[in-house]
């Protein structure tokens, strides 16, 4: 399982897992567009990412609003990251993914509210994370 969605009154909330630091952000990534609905047309991009943070938990909420931004101001939706770097401050990579299509829930930004990341006893990884819509 990438994600599952969780239960919220007003807004989205979504629980992403990984084997990996890079599998946990990629599914995070990938959650927050398929629970909101968005959907592609086909044609398919490739776009550069660069995020800077101060710690692993602000990455996370930074590479997800960063994503969310290029979504919005592109016009497109991404599937898939190829990591070039990770590391708990940083993010160098490339997104693929495709022309937007439609929008089901307009996402107006993600949150630190009851954010939560951190890697369990089997060494798989976890983040829970509340976007606003």
């Amino acid at each position: 399982m990438k994600y599952e969605i969780l239960e919220h009154k007003a807004d989205l909330k979504i629980r992403a897992f990984g084997k990996s630091k890079e599998e946990l952000f990629e599914n995070a990534m990938v959650g927050m567009f398929e629970s909101a609905k968005y959907e592609g047309e086909g044609r398919k991009i490739k776009k550069e990412i660069k995020v800077s943070s101060l710690d692993l938990p602000s990455l996370l909420v930074d590479f997800l609003s960063e994503v969310l931004y290029l979504s919005e101001i592109n016009h497109e939706i991404y599937h898939q990251i190829q990591f070039r770097k990770l590391t708990n401050k940083n993010i160098e990579g490339n997104l693929f993914g495709e022309k937007l299509k439609t929008i089901g829930v307009i996402i107006k930004g993600v949150t630190y509210h009851s954010l939560d990341i951190h890697q369990k006893k089997d060494k798989n990884w976890e983040a829970t994370i509340l976007f606003d819509i």
